[in-house]
């Protein structure tokens, strides 16, 4: 454990998408269980159940994203999270259209192998959206080459 993690530590892509299935795993339990909780101990109906449980885990994996895979914006949490919202929505919608597809497109196709392929490509969506858009660093400005200063009578 102590090699993975020095090696994740000198290779920041490897502690990223660490990082990032950390966030996965554990959103989905907590998805799950709260998705759980709501439907059998509360009878909420399925639909609200799940808008409720994906809001919580959204905002939890948000925080292990920002805190441990990715590190905070240069821009604050504000607008981090108004693109990490983006990102999980488009994600969400790319995973759900794979999944159909899928279905769709190939006869006898289990659920399950809609589900798999469906996630694997969100899954890249969603890597590439929070490395690239939502946690993106400040770039340095370009250096500009100095000035040439005016010749006089030119």
């Amino acid at each position: 454990f102590m090699q993975a993690t020095h090696k994740a530590q000198r290779h920041p892509l490897l502690r990223r998408l660490g990082g990032f299935l950390l966030a996965g795993g554990t959103g989905f339990l907590l998805d799950a269980s709260i998705l759980l909780a709501l439907t059998g101990r509360l009878g909420l109906d399925p639909f609200s159940a799940r808008l409720a449980a994906i809001t919580c885990a959204a905002l939890w994996t948000w925080q292990i994203n920002r805190h441990v895979s990715f590190g905070r914006a240069h821009d604050g949490a504000v607008r981090e999270g108004l693109r990490y919202f983006l990102v999980v929505v488009s994600a969400a919608a790319i995973n759900y259209a794979v999944y159909a597809a899928v279905l769709l497109g190939v006869p006898g196709v289990s659920a399950l192998v809609a589900l798999v392929a469906a996630t694997a490509i969100s899954m890249g969506v969603s890597f590439t959206g929070f490395d690239r858009f939502v946690f993106r660093k400040k770039q340095k400005a370009a250096e500009e080459p100095p000035s040439v200063p005016p010749r006089n009578g030119a």
